[in-house]
């Protein structure tokens, strides 16, 4: 990594999921790693903890983007990266999965002919109804490396017509990522205590999409589900605040009462909850991967999904409503042979060395620009 020069490598993010994502990435570039965030989901009490928790260097940061319809929030970013990378040009742009963040900073290496490396490529639910769906086929098609984490994501990408030599099989930097985060076993057995937990003695959901925040049916019927299972065992919901406001704005109070509940955790925190579960609720991309890393079965709640990698032995994709209590009954009665099971199947998603195999890519896709400037 010596050979890239300091802040040469912009990787414009977004959001907790990409600090996350990219901590490794990061970590291993050293110097050569400029950080960009644009403030899409920014605030000191998530993403602030976030990037210190992650030991992640002080990002430049972007201004009126956070809180702003998705044209503008794209719109916002790109006008300030594009004045960022004229004054400070960089020998690559990187950007990992499907955010608004993510492709304005695709667009604004494409406008300046800046190498692009696409973390996370190839993904597809097949939902046009979904504005992640529209920005990853956007990146990927503009990217002039793609890593994609699977070789069924290299298989969307070759259906489309990208052409092979753009393409690389890296696995997933998910799997480094809870490997590197997850807290030791007798830290995690005090933060069960602290909660008042049993290993495998409760379920941990998490609801933020506005597929199941924005309609208040919606989130009644996930609500009401929660509630249903907190009969038998403590449901832990770590409440984004999103998701609180919309709870409040649609009356729905009531149906937290059963649950436990909390405010948001850090990324540790999480993986250790999630680590001891007996089940996951959730409708996050994220946790779709992650569970597959710590054997734990996972009821998504969504109308569709881009990581059908997961679905089968570790999730099963349901919408909103009675389907959510029974798939969690099922899986809860698997019990402790149920989590045995998970415990010993592969992850999908590779061997915990994507960011390895991706900083090599990025080296070699900067290689001539560094030589001419050595000539």
């Amino acid at each position: 990594m010596q050979s890239l020069p300091s802040r040469s490598v912009a990787i414009v993010l977004g959001t907790r999921p990409e600090l996350v994502k990219l901590t490794d990435l990061v970590r291993l570039l050293g110097p050569a790693a400029h950080l960009v965030h644009t403030g899409q989901h920014y605030d000191e009490e998530l993403s602030g903890r976030f990037l210190s928790e992650l030991g992640l260097p002080e990002p430049t940061f972007l201004t009126g983007v956070g809180g702003r319809p998705r044209a503008v929030q794209i719109s916002a970013a790109l006008g300030q990266l594009d004045e960022l990378f004229t004054a400070e040009p960089p020998l690559a742009v990187v950007v990992q999965g499907d955010t608004n963040a993510a492709l304005a900073g695709a667009l604004a290496a494409n406008a300046r002919r800046i190498p692009l490396l696409h973390v996370e490529a190839g993904l597809r639910s097949h939902d046009r109804n979904m504005p992640e769906e529209h920005n990853r086929v956007l990146i990927d098609h503009i990217a002039d490396v793609l890593c994609a984490a699977t070789p069924e994501n290299r298989a969307n990408l070759l259906a489309e017509g990208v052409d092979v030599a753009r393409i690389a099989v890296t696995g997933n930097t998910v799997v480094e990522a809870v490997h590197g985060q997850l807290p030791g076993a007798r830290e995690r057995a005090a933060l069960l205590a602290r909660h008042g937990l049993a290993d495998g003695g409760y379920v941990l959901a998490t609801v933020h999409r506005p597929e199941n925040t924005d309609s208040a049916e919606a989130l009644r019927a996930v609500l009401t589900e929660l509630a249903a299972l907190a009969a038998d065992l403590p449901v832990v919901l770590p409440l984004h605040p999103r998701t609180r406001a919309r709870i409040e704005a649609a009356g729905l109070d009531d149906l937290l009462a059963p649950l436990t509940v909390s405010a948001p955790v850090g990324y540790g925190e999480f993986l250790a909850l999630a680590r001891h579960a007996a089940l996951l609720v959730s409708d996050s991309g994220g946790i779709q991967e992650e569970c597959t890393v710590l054997g734990r079965p996972l009821i998504v709640v969504r109308r569709s999904t881009e990581r059908p990698e997961a679905m089968g032995d570790f999730a099963e994709l349901v919408e909103p409503g009675p389907e959510i209590g029974q798939a969690a009954r099922r899986r809860l009665a698997e019990g402790p042979e149920g989590l045995a099971r998970l415990a010993t199947l592969p992850s999908p998603f590779g061997d915990g060395r994507a960011s390895e195999r991706i900083v090599t890519l990025l080296t070699a896709a900067v290689a001539p620009q560094l030589l001419a400037a050595a000539a």
